[in-house]
């Protein structure tokens, strides 16, 4: 998709809050830094649209960035928040789980996972979650340009094995820096909203 129109239009902490659009939503998941806001800027052709933070947690409400009037990107509190309380980390677990759990027009989830290491325990957790809800999912492995050519068979068969990745599951490596993986991360996401599943 060409993007040449793109509006946060609110950042929700409560189900009130969703727009009533109803254009498909797609949302992406993943830990504190791992590259979720670099994404949707090389995503939507902004270079500081989506804030880039070095202080993780620092999303603390649902995103909605509307797309072409098509459909919504849905920025998810990053977890493994470094720096919150267990009890604003519980408030964020129940505010995220209300809405990929309840939220009609969610179409899929994108679950974004650092390529330079195994996917830590919270990446699983969300994965198999995912799971649990039949939800589509993209595995996204950020920072591949990290990875030295040679080593990245290897780095994806890590990657996949401590998720238990399951074959209906798409996988796509990303570089926010090359751009690698763009096209074919949007043709995911049309494929789910846009282009009609």
């Amino acid at each position: 998709m060409e993007v040449h129109n793109v509006e946060l239009v609110m950042s929700a902490v409560a189900t009130s809050q969703y727009p009533t659009t109803g254009y498909p939503e797609v949302a992406l998941s993943g830990r504190s830094n791992v590259g979720k806001s670099s994404l949707i800027n090389v995503l939507i052709n902004r270079n500081s649209y989506a804030r880039t933070s070095s202080q993780p947690g620092k999303t603390q409400t649902l995103n909605f960035y509307k797309v072409e009037d098509q459909l919504y990107f849905v920025d998810v509190p990053g977890y493994g928040y470094a720096k919150v309380s267990k009890k604003d980390r519980e408030k964020f677990g129940q505010m995220i789980e209300t809405y990929l759990t309840n939220r009609s027009t969610l179409r899929g989830v994108i679950i974004l996972v650092d390529a330079r290491h195994a996917p830590t325990k919270d990446d699983v957790t969300m994965y198999e979650w995912m799971h649990y809800y039949k939800m589509p999912l993209l595995v996204v492995a950020t920072k591949s340009d990290k990875i030295a050519r040679g080593k990245w068979n290897k780095q994806e068969s890590l990657i996949k094995k401590t998720l238990n990745f399951q074959a209906g599951d798409d996988f796509i490596p990303f570089s926010a820096k090359t751009k690698a993986g763009k096209d074919a991360i949007w043709q995911w996401i049309e494929a789910h909203t846009v282009g009609g599943k």
